[in-house]
């Protein structure tokens, strides 16, 4: 039996959540409204305030679908409960970010700037202090997403293990190699 898969994942007070033909599942809460499509194999249960995925069989694709699914809605609900918060460091002298609308702007050391455009349902902000690193905070209710565009700003410019200079995840431990030593 699937560890994660038959953990039933309870519902917060604001959030409901409705089962549809082709077992598409909606969760609606106040940061938003999600909706996935789970395989029509797949056996969803709700029940007063907690929801139950099941599979039919114990074929080794159900297995594996069983776990996923069940972390893919709990990953919603989660997100229109709660929301998801991603914060990138910008590590490098005169590395700067700011944030206009849902355009992000970035100066990571190329000869240009970067001007990233953000998706609607993610929103950024870019914080400077004095003596402090530049810090980018995105926000979503919407976990894959938000995963996704942090991956992408990280790989404009990625950590390089001499210096340490790039683009990390607040709290990223970076492995650092010695450099060369000098020969008598």
């Amino acid at each position: 039996m699937s560890r994660i898969g038959k953990l039933p994942i309870t519902l917060p007070n604001n959030t409901q959540v409705t089962i549809g033909d082709n077992n598409v599942v909606v969760v609606k809460g106040p940061k938003g409204e999600l909706s996935t499509t789970v395989d029509k194999d797949m056996i969803i249960k709700q029940d007063e305030n907690a929801i139950i995925v099941e599979r039919p069989t114990e074929q080794k694709r159900h297995k594996a679908m069983h776990g996923l699914y069940r972390s893919l809605i709990n990953n919603m609900v989660v997100g229109v409960s709660e929301g998801y918060k991603e914060q990138l460091e910008l590590v490098g002298v005169g590395y700067k970010a700011t944030v206009q609308g849902n355009t992000l702007e970035l100066s990571l050391g190329y000869s240009h700037n970067i001007f990233m455009s953000l998706p609607q349902e993610v929103t950024a902000t870019a914080v400077t202090e004095k003596g402090k690193n530049p810090i980018v905070t995105l926000e979503s209710n919407d976990k894959q997403l938000i995963g996704q565009v942090a991956a992408k700003i990280r790989s404009l410019r990625k950590v390089e293990p001499y210096k340490g200079k790039g683009i990390r995840f607040v709290g990223e431990v970076i492995r650092r190699k010695a450099g060369k030593t000098a020969s008598k």
